[in-house]
């Protein structure tokens, strides 16, 4: 019997072996992955930053006469055009004091209209020897003194007429009126400060403030030389903004300013775009997106923006090279356009790159690439 068992365990023993023999490690396939080459087709490149609105103009409106107010004519916060009455200061006094001047005026004419004649008979008689130079000189001094009394009269007139036009207090250009600051009756310009009587804030056109880094100043100053654009040429730059809550950049205005000077301080020139606000829809204050195109590039690529990883050293993407084998490369980027990304360096036309897999990707090592048809732009 122990024979036997013996027997047949040295059989399965040698069975056991024989299989042994065939059991080999086999390594497992390459990990599939999808590729894509990049797509081609031009795009504009932009500068982008951020800035605020502004008002191009804002002036306080001040009583520059003392008196009472006597009248105020709009609603806080109208829409008013240039020259529209605001408010009226008790004019009537001031209007006294015009006429008063008016007929001072008159009087002074009118003496000058007698000292000058008799002036030219003193003359007369002088020549014929019928008075005296002592005569012809008392004729000269009045009529000297009633000229210079008509410029007098003349400037009073003036002085009385601005300070009756003062009385009217209208809108000096077109604008929104914010609420007033005084009330009918009340008494103002009475003291060394000006009383503010309200604000008008002109909105159409409207300013957006901006700067721009000393790096893209040369950026642009070297696009320019490139293209032959002269200083004026400055003010006809397209910029577009955006509103915090709006898609894109919808508003569309020029350059207007820039400063002569890189501030030492901030490294940054400062910049300004005019833009038509006819419907109000940019306030002074707001905080916009600004871009501005730099020119059009007629042949960039693109990757979906999936592709793309980022590490410590910047943005990359994995491609699969002509011996299947992952490679990371590093890229610069540009903007995000339709769900792609702009590559403005780091990879070439028919390079094949990682879309989908990514994490089964490991850079040194083979995968089974899966090719993806290209898609337009």
């Amino acid at each position: 019997m122990r024979g036997v068992l013996g027997a047949g365990s040295v059989l399965v023993l040698l069975g056991l072996a024989a299989c042994g023999e065939n059991n080999q490690y086999v390594a497992p396939p390459p990990p599939k992955v999808t590729v894509a080459t990049p797509t081609q087709g031009p795009y504009t490149r932009y500068l982008e930053t951020t800035g605020n609105t502004a008002a191009i103009n804002t002036a306080d409106l001040v009583a520059r006469v003392p008196g009472f107010v006597q009248t105020v004519n709009y609603r806080d916060g109208d829409a008013v055009k240039k020259g529209t009455l605001l408010f009226t200061i008790e004019p009537e006094s001031y209007k006294l004091k015009l006429d008063q001047a008016k007929s001072a005026q008159a009087s002074a004419v009118a003496s000058f209209n007698q000292a000058k004649p008799a002036l030219d008979r003193q003359a007369d008689l002088l020549k014929s020897g019928s008075t005296t130079q002592a005569q012809y000189d008392q004729a000269m001094a009045a009529m000297v003194a009633a000229q210079s009394g008509v410029q007098q009269a003349q400037v009073n007139t003036q002085l009385a007429q601005i300070n009756y036009d003062y009385t009217q207090v209208a809108a000096p250009f077109d604008g929104l009126v914010t609420a007033r600051q005084v009330s009918i009756g009340q008494y103002v310009g009475g003291t060394a400060t000006p009383t503010v009587l309200a604000t008008i804030i002109q909105h159409d056109p409207i300013y957006v403030n901006f700067t721009v880094s000393e790096q893209d100043v040369l950026r642009i100053r070297g696009e320019m030389l490139r293209l032959g654009f002269t200083h004026s040429d400055l003010y006809k730059i397209p910029v577009e903004v955006g509103l915090q809550s709006e898609s894109g950049y919808p508003h569309r205005g020029t350059i207007d300013y820039a400063a002569p000077s890189v501030s030492q301080t901030t490294g940054t020139l400062a910049a300004r775009g005019v833009f038509s606000n006819s419907d109000k829809s940019l306030l002074p204050g707001y905080f916009v997106r600004v871009r501005i195109p730099l020119g059009q590039a007629k042949d960039a690529l693109f990757v979906p923006d999936v592709a793309l990883g980022s590490d410590q050293g910047g943005r990359y993407v994995l491609v699969v090279n002509k011996d299947n084998v992952v490679e990371q490369r590093k890229v610069e980027i540009g903007p995000a356009i339709d769900g792609k990304r702009v590559i403005e360096s780091g990879l070439k036309p028919d390079d094949r790159v990682i879309v989908t897999g990514l994490l089964r990707a490991v850079p040194g090592q083979k995968v089974d690439p899966q090719s993806e048809p290209a898609t337009a732009r």
